[in-house]
């Protein structure tokens, strides 16, 4: 089996020409492809990656706006009292100034040195107060219009950070389309290997095969392809998809929809094994790098019975010699391998290059389980 020496976690940039637009009869994407797929995927992962960064910052910005709001909310609030102060100490200073002795009077009405000390005190501490109060105001008011601006700004920021990635998000999702579309132009191009596949299991259905991670396992046939006369092709039409193909996954919800769509069906297609809990991640890690939802978790119950024999640790996948810490590590390193090295969608031809010695029966196997999810 062949498969690349690292898992990619990151990903690549996608070189859209023109407006991108998404929908029926919409214009596709023009694409700068890589010269292999493994480099249209990477450049998918880049685009998702700025898309998480840039989607960080725009919450950073709209709580920097909230903080901002609240604490011009807080100077408002206090403006009215530090107004009416400000307007007393005002009237204060002024009588002061207009009723104030001068320095021989104070000196005269005083009956001692220390009077006349203790009178100048209270006079300039009444100054320093009814100034403080003066200052408060124009303190506050020069912090409302300063942070007043500074919301204004970042507000725009924000605003543009949205836009960008917004942009980014469309542009990432045209491309990902086109990407599927690709794999399944190739898919359609390989059916009539599929299907001669297909009639193959068919005929040894039930009987054992040894898979590329070395255990023994049951051929199994899709339904449609199992009930279906090998002497009519015409009935069984379309059974090389078998469930498994780019048209049964959309990918014009966001992310969270498609997880949690994926989610619930793959935890349920897992549970009682090794994996059980972990369709999130299969479903998080298939988005990531634009791969059937299904195709890694019906792989797994075919080489390992979804984790139960592993040769090596967490690996379900009769991956190589490959051994990871954990399961979710595991997922995302098989997830990104397939986009990289086998297309991300059940084809004949992955098939072929995944388990080669029992080609025929892995395929049909693998896309019966597909149907199962």
């Amino acid at each position: 089996m062949s498969f690349p020496s690292t898992a990619r976690t990151g990903a690549l940039v996608i070189a859209l020409v023109g407006a991108i637009t998404l929908g029926a009869g919409a214009a596709r994407p023009a694409i700068a492809w890589g010269d292999t797929l493994d480099d249209l995927q990477a450049k998918v992962g880049e685009t998702n990656e700025a898309l998480d960064t840039a989607n960080d910052k725009v919450t950073q910005l709209e709580q920097q706006i909230d903080d901002n709001q609240q604490r011009v909310a807080e100077i408002e609030a206090q403006l009215p009292d530090a107004r009416a102060a400000a307007a007393q100490s005002i009237r204060a200073q002024y009588k002061m100034q207009q009723s104030s002795q001068g320095l021989v009077d104070l000196i005269l009405s005083s009956d001692s040195f220390y009077d006349f000390l203790s009178t100048i005190q209270f006079l300039d501490s009444v100054t320093s107060y009814n100034t403080d109060q003066i200052q408060s105001l124009v303190d506050l008011t020069d912090e409302l219009s300063d942070t007043q601006a500074d919301l204004n700004s970042q507000l725009a920021q924000a605003e543009t950070e949205r836009q960008n990635a917004q942009d980014a998000l469309d542009s990432a999702v045209a491309a990902r389309t086109a990407l599927q579309q690709q794999m399944a132009d190739e898919q359609a191009a390989q059916q009539a290997e599929a299907e001669a596949a297909l009639q193959q299991a068919a005929q040894s259905e039930g009987q054992t095969f040894q898979t590329e991670s070395g255990n023994t396992t049951t051929v199994e046939v899709p339904q449609s392809s199992s009930s279906s006369s090998s002497s009519d092709s015409s009935s069984n039409s379309g059974s090389s998809n078998s469930g498994n193909s780019a048209d049964d996954v959309s990918w014009q919800s966001d992310k969270d929809s498609f997880v949690t769509q994926w989610g619930g069906r793959l935890d349920a297609y897992l549970a009682g094994s090794p994996l059980a809990g972990y369709g999130s991640t299969f479903a998080a890690a298939a988005w990531e790098y634009g791969i059937d939802p299904r195709l890694s978790a019906a792989i797994s119950n075919v080489e390992s019975s979804k984790g139960l024999y592993c040769a090596y640790s967490h690996n379900a996948w009769g991956w190589g010699s490959v051994s990871w810490d954990s399961w979710e590590t595991a997922i995302y390193a098989h997830a990104a391998g397939l986009a990289s090295g086998y297309g991300g969608y059940l084809t004949y031809a992955m098939a072929q290059k995944y388990c080669p010695p029992n080609a025929s029966a892995w395929y049909s196997s693998v896309a019966a389980n597909m149907a199962a999810i």
